[in-house]
């Protein structure tokens, strides 16, 4: 476990001691030892540290190495923050077209991400938001400019979800640095981080807008590495996006999956080492509580 508090990245190099052939080694040796079904079951659940936090639909190996991590980094949009909250805040103007437009709304936004980064013509992601969400309401028909803005407003101040506080806060307490990794831009992360009220619980936030790319390109994930100063697998990554879990699982970090809606694995590059239906699982799966 790393020591308390994020004092900088030399430090958390410091307090890396323990090589990980070592601890697998003790393991080896606690199993030889062990003479009870209690016994084993303990030490089964110390190399595996997690069998059963997974609650979304297919297989997943367990295979985080705590012992390993310095870092949390978290994205941001659908995995600390709700996605839907804008729409659901104006659900009085928009009526039985909340629903689609939230999800056609966020559907574009990030095809919009994925095809700008393919074409090499970066925009930030707040023109990227408004250029969906313009998409979104031609397509269903809500013509209304007011509205448009309220949404973009609401956009802002997004809700987090509602065990992110104390996930974030329990993690903080157990000394590792907390990192938001997201393709927001600068303003739309500070201000997302200032409604939720997490700020002081981050050590850093970084933006896409430091490589003019989206994820799930490589130099994303690289970033992270290089502002922390942190090899890839020091780096616990956590998202709700699949696609951008396995990504920054082919990068070489560890990852869990936030399966927050029960979705089937991806059949991409990478794998998730763990999944989980909500952050509030981090305890059991890192501090084993």
């Amino acid at each position: 476990m790393p020591s308390r508090g994020f004092v900088g990245v030399r430090k958390l190099h410091a307090n890396l001691r323990t090589p990980i052939s070592a601890a697998k080694a003790k393991l080896a040796q606690e199993r030889r030892r062990a003479r009870t079904p209690q016994a084993v079951a303990y030490v089964r659940e110390r190399r595996d540290v997690v069998c059963n936090v997974a609650q979304g639909s297919g297989e997943t190996r367990m295979t985080i190495r705590r012992e390993a991590i310095r870092a949390c980094v978290f994205d941001a949009y659908g995995t600390l923050f709700d996605v839907a909250s804008a729409c659901a805040r104006c659900a009085p103007a928009l009526g039985s077209k909340t629903q689609g437009l939230a999800s056609l709304w966020r559907e574009k936004q990030l095809q919009y991400t994925w095809l700008r980064t393919l074409q090499n013509r970066y925009a930030d992601f707040w023109q990227v938001t408004a250029e969906a969400l313009e998409y979104a309401m031609d397509t269903l028909g809500v013509q209304d400019a007011n509205l448009r803005e309220q949404l973009l407003q609401s956009y802002l101040r997004l809700s987090a979800f509602p065990e992110v506080p104390e996930t974030l806060q329990v993690l903080k307490q157990s000394g590792y640095a907390l990192v938001i990794l997201s393709n927001g831009s600068p303003s739309m992360l500070a201000a997302a981080v200032e409604h939720a009220g997490v700020g002081g619980l981050l050590d850093m936030v970084i933006s896409v807008d430091e490589v003019g790319v989206y994820k799930p390109h490589p130099k994303v994930y690289g970033r992270a590495t290089e502002r922390l100063g942190l090899t890839a697998l020091q780096i616990c990554f956590f998202s709700s996006n699949a696609w951008d879990a396995y990504a920054a699982s082919a990068f070489g970090m560890q990852v869990v999956w936030c399966n927050r809606y029960g979705q089937r694995s991806e059949r991409l590059p990478g794998a998730p080492d763990a999944q989980i239906s909500d952050l509030s699982q981090v305890q059991t799966l890192l501090l084993g509580r």
